[in-house]
């Protein structure tokens, strides 16, 4: 062997103490961790207890809901809304019915607004109670989870009276609603708003003070103000940064306007601050919903749009007309004039938004959702950086994502 080949031995060994300092660990929570309600999955690089970088990835859950929506009709689009997000799909069908009620230009009746106004503050009541239980749930208050389930039945039940589905409501219908109010449906209404405040009461006793939960809670998450509106973040995330953005006060829709509510706000800007925005929130929605009781309407649940609704049982009994409107709506669906259109709503996590574009058929051209989580989510990276493995769950809890609402 000539002595240009001779292998170099010149390899230094440190020191196990220097050694230790410059080791870095890459770890990966989840796809299936239960902290991340769903399929998530983050790359966490970590300098002993402190994550130095934390990189979420998506797409785990990925249901091509916005291109299924092109190969349906108008109507039948608005069962796929309720998937994008189980916890508010009364959103769902609200922001896309708006959207695609514009492109026709058709006014809905007070009696649907109203009653549009009053279930999807319920819905934003029942979002907050699952977030509440599973955030608490995740940090080992156990009975928070066991409470916030016990109220969310009852407003299972109110949604069953009404659709006559617990989850997957599709109460909501281009033109107004499926139904009218079912007989004790507004009553049963009354009494959860009376008995509601009085159950806050019991979550804040537990939890404001408790030390357990301010540790975990106070000073943790933080992000700066440009960076959550640089990544798109809405909702609850930045009204605890002190922006007082709602789109129901800035952007009013669906009636909004005619009721008094406040947007709350905070300016801690951490894990504690997003609590106390949602408990509040809670409030200020059983606010809205004694208003919407004691303003309900009476007239028609339905517009007055003969080609676009479908006519009642009793009318196709006795009128040619109506018969032959409800063939051609089944049938071939409703044809909405060429156009675009983009409807804001302000969902229980944030700014949802429906694209929606129109080739003049009765199916749509092109449905893009503007999701609140997926603006949410990119905030996690610098959320976490710089904090403990043990903070991780409790930012992400905070933030309160649906991976349906981020992979649609």
């Amino acid at each position: 062997m000539s002595e240009s080949f001779t292998p170099s031995i010149t390899t230094t060994v440190e020191p196990i103490s220097d050694a230790g300092s410059n080791r870095k660990m890459t770890l990966n929570m989840g796809p299936q961790h239960p902290s991340t309600h769903g399929v998530l999955r983050i790359v966490l690089e970590l300098d002993g207890e402190t994550i130095t970088k934390a990189q979420p990835e998506i797409g785990f859950l990925h249901t091509g809901i916005e291109k299924q929506c092109e190969a349906l009709t108008f109507q039948q689009v608005i069962p796929l809304t309720d998937r994008v997000d189980y916890l508010a799909n009364l959103s769902n069908n609200l922001c896309y019915c708006l959207g695609v009620e514009k492109l026709l230009n058709i006014e809905v009746p007070p009696r649907a607004v109203w009653t549009r106004v009053l279930l999807t503050e319920l819905t934003r009541i029942n979002s907050h109670l699952v977030w509440l239980g599973t955030h608490a749930l995740d940090m080992g208050a156990m009975s928070m989870f066991f409470y916030c389930a016990r109220d969310r039945e009852e407003l299972l039940k109110i949604f069953e009276m009404f659709s006559g589905q617990r989850l997957m409501t599709s109460y909501f219908r281009i033109g107004g609603l499926a139904l009218d109010h079912p007989r004790g449906g507004l009553e049963a209404c009354r009494k959860f708003v009376q008995m509601f405040p009085s159950k806050i009461d019991e979550y804040e006793t537990l939890l404001d003070n408790n030390p357990i939960w301010k540790s975990r809670t106070i000073g943790v998450g933080t992000v700066p103000v440009e960076t959550l509106l640089a990544l798109g973040a809405t909702g609850p995330m930045i009204r605890a940064a002190g922006i007082p953005w709602d789109a129901r006060k800035d952007e009013p829709y669906s009636g909004y306007q005619h009721f008094e509510f406040d947007v709350p706000t905070r300016t801690e800007n951490d894990v504690y601050a997003r609590y106390r925005v949602r408990m509040e929130e809670m409030r200020q929605s059983l606010r809205i919903m004694t208003q919407a009781l004691e303003g309900m309407p009476d007239g028609p649940f339905q517009a007055d749009a003969p080609k676009v609704v479908l006519p009642q049982r009793e009318k196709m009994k006795t009128q040619m007309e109506a018969l032959i409107y409800h063939f051609k709506i089944v049938t071939e669906g409703v044809r909405v004039p060429a156009g675009e259109v983009y409807q804001v709503i302000e969902s229980p996590r944030g700014e949802l938004g429906y694209y929606i574009v129109s080739d003049g058929t009765s199916k749509p051209y092109r449905v893009h959702m503007r999701t609140p989580s997926f603006g949410n989510i990119q905030t996690l990276g610098v959320m976490c950086e710089g904090g403990l493995i043990a903070d991780t769950i409790a930012s992400m809890g905070s933030m309160d994502f649906v991976l349906g609402d981020t992979d649609r």
